[in-house]
């Protein structure tokens, strides 16, 4: 894994995003986003309050700042218009089986965003850093069943159903990319 203590994410660029840390300036933006009942039907189940949006931001600078690794705000390259988050986080879920030590990718676009492709190329973004940076270590997501659009995401880039469980009383599925050495 990455040594920690990171100052901050790095920046990486496709051919249409840029995935940079975030800052404070990102808070009204994704707010909105986690605000947006589309957005947390299968998150949640309910738009986030301003506080945890808060919580929210500040986690995604410390998990850089203690492990290496976090989440990036994403952007249209183009404008400049911020699109959704994507990153890897260690949330020490209480799920069974635990995960605990495998880094958890996860993904969120912007409904106007919806349906361009977005999420896959951010994702294979954050895949490529993490290959280069975890290397053969399995990393995994976990989806809501009913959430077609995620699961087309996590299978295009490389992630496999592994099981079936429950998740904060919700159906959650495990999805895992890669395998352990040895």
């Amino acid at each position: 894994m990455s040594s920690p203590f990171a100052a901050a994410a790095p920046t990486l660029e496709t051919e249409r995003l840029v995935l940079r840390t975030h800052s404070i300036a990102d808070f009204t933006e994704s707010l909105a986003l986690w605000s947006d009942p589309e957005v947390t039907r299968f998150i949640g189940g309910r738009p986030f309050t301003q506080e945890e949006i808060w919580s929210r931001l500040i986690r995604y600078v410390g998990h850089w700042a203690l492990l290496g690794f976090g989440y990036w705000a994403v952007e249209e390259k183009a404008s400049g218009r911020f699109l959704g988050e994507v990153g890897f986080a260690d949330f020490r879920r209480v799920i069974e089986p635990s995960f605990d030590g495998m880094p958890e990718i996860g993904w969120v676009i912007a409904p106007h965003a919806h349906g361009r492709g977005y999420a896959t190329e951010a994702v294979r973004a954050a895949i490529s850093w993490g290959d280069e940076h975890f290397g053969a270590a399995r990393t995994v997501c976990i989806i809501a069943p009913e959430n077609r659009p995620s699961i087309r995401v996590a299978e295009k880039c490389g992630y496999r159903e592994f099981l079936r469980t429950t998740y904060k009383d919700s159906p959650t599925i495990v999805f895992v990319r890669g395998s352990p050495r040895g």
